[in-house]
């Protein structure tokens, strides 16, 4: 069933539309597996979670980086983190950056060539503004993919200096739109940080349900609409 009086969308950006709904942690750890990188997936969590904290309070990423740049750096620091841990040595990570960086990058391409007749449509009916945490370069890999266009504005955390799941980062997208937030919508893939913030800043939501990594399961879910793939957006809207 489709939402009604919808007049703008806010879009997530990470694990939305680029791994349609898949947590960005499960992503890697796929590739890791693919590149046969000799870790457990426990062991993997310990690195994603080091390399989140560090891109969050080092300016690593610049503004000119590319996703595939990002990627190259992000994997660098889970290994270096592992190998300084003794969890792997130093002669095995040398070529494990590239190899999972461009398995991820190619997942991303495959994904969002998926998404993007959804977005022609929305695009055609509807202002679409993204709000997104992100590290100063969003613009940067919306062009890379040719996804910015479809944007008449973009909301990054690293910009603004609000961070999800604080609600005020969606206020700052309605006023973006220019509609009240009872007629923006916001599509995410996280129900902490996309779904209820959103709900309390008093827009609809439209939850992407994917794979997750560390999120509990609500019992009520608050989100108007739950789908399981990018392309149900033509049926809801």
């Amino acid at each position: 069933m489709k939402l009604n009086d919808i007049q703008g969308i806010l879009f997530d950006y990470g694990a939305t539309i680029d791994t349609n709904g898949t947590h960005w942690a499960e992503v890697l750890w796929k590739a890791y597996e693919q590149t046969k990188v000799p870790v457990g997936k426990e062991i993997f969590r310990e690195a994603y979670v080091y390399g989140e904290r560090y891109l969050a309070l080092h300016p690593v990423i610049e503004p000119s980086d590319n996703f595939l740049m990002v990627l190259l750096k992000k994997t660098k620091i889970q290994l270096d983190y592992l190998a300084e841990n003794h969890r792997l040595s130093e002669k095995d990570h040398s070529d494990y950056s590239e190899q999972i960086s461009k398995i991820c990058y190619r997942e991303v391409i495959k994904n969002i060539t998926g998404a993007r007749p959804v977005l022609d449509y929305l695009y055609e009916k509807y202002p679409l503004v993204l709000v997104s945490n992100f590290y100063g370069n969003v613009e940067t890999v919306l062009e890379d993919f040719d996804l910015k266009r479809y944007f008449k504005d973009i909301v990054e955390s690293a910009v603004v200096g609000v961070r999800k799941p604080d609600p005020e980062i969606f206020s700052l997208g309605v006023k973006r739109l220019g509609l009240p937030a009872q007629q923006v919508v916001v599509i995410g893939d996280s129900y902490t940080k996309d779904i209820l913030p959103a709900s309390k800043a008093g827009c609809k939501t439209i939850w992407l349900k994917g794979k997750a990594w560390e999120e509990k399961e609500p019992e009520n879910p608050v989100a108007d609409s739950i789908i399981t793939d990018f392309a149900e957006l033509r049926e809801k809207l």
